[in-house]
């Protein structure tokens, strides 16, 4: 279980300490990821190890900023085809994965690959990083779930760009035997019609996005992937879930 990570000796920084040291956090965190990636089952689809590490980590920075209410994580990988399933829903409290899936790009990103980005309204393309899910609502594309990037300069302008995650046809194995690729978007993350609703609801109210590509600008710039602020969040994490399972034996 997660939470043995808490028991003496488990090496987990003190969220309390101002100043968590660059290799106690990394020690931390890499542990946390390496029992998350194990237990996931093999039979499951899950997302590479390191795209993971990424995603925990800014997970727990905005946890230690009190900005994520779910203990929910999308992670989506456009550094791969889009002819493959590359969105993951992980259950941190299940150490599960509970979907995985297909997800378009941006039209201007690229065709099969994304390859280029932008936070720029009508660009028609993708942006990466963390996001934080809001409110859902009934649009053009049916019940669609309201982003908030929280990354300056690199997101922030998800919500004046109209990027959504939304149910859409052109997602679908269907359409990519016919074109050779999936559809593309506007720039939104779309997904499946097929029980696009049912994930639309279980993400919202707060949970947790990363977008990923191994884009060199954007690692060196994103505030997100910092272990050292992180430790906080993920001490957080494992007292809330220890304390949880003990009250739930009550």
């Amino acid at each position: 279980m997660m939470c043995l990570l808490l028991l003496p000796g488990a090496n987990v920084p003190d969220a309390g300490r101002e100043n968590v040291s660059t290799a106690s956090a990394s020690a931390g965190i890499e542990r946390f990821c390496l029992e998350l990636y194990n237990n996931i089952r093999g039979d499951d689809s899950k997302p590479g190890y390191e795209v993971l590490r990424k995603a925990i980590t800014g997970f727990f920075n905005l946890e230690s900023d009190d900005r994520v209410k779910k203990n929910i994580l999308t992670i989506i990988d456009f550094s791969l085809s889009s002819n493959l399933e590359r969105m993951w829903i992980i259950d941190l409290n299940r150490q599960e994965v509970v979907h995985s899936g297909l997800c378009a790009h941006g039209r201007n990103s690229g065709d099969e690959y994304a390859c280029s980005f932008s936070n720029t309204p009508s660009s028609y393309k993708s942006s990466l990083g963390f996001y934080v899910t809001g409110d859902t609502y009934t649009g053009k594309h049916g019940l669609s779930l309201l982003l908030d990037g929280v990354e300056p300069g690199i997101n922030d302008k998800a919500r004046e760009r109209a990027i959504v995650m939304h149910g859409a046809d052109y997602v679908s194995r269907d359409f990519i035997s016919r074109n050779g690729r999936l559809g593309r978007s506007f720039g939104c993350p779309s997904i499946p019609q097929e029980d696009h609703e049912k994930i639309i609801t279980m993400l919202s109210g707060q949970s947790c996005l990363y977008i990923h590509f191994p884009d060199t600008e954007y690692l060196k710039r994103s505030l997100l992937l910092i272990d050292e602020t992180a430790a906080g969040g993920m001490s957080r994490f494992l007292y809330q879930s220890l304390t949880g399972s003990l009250f739930s034996k009550f």
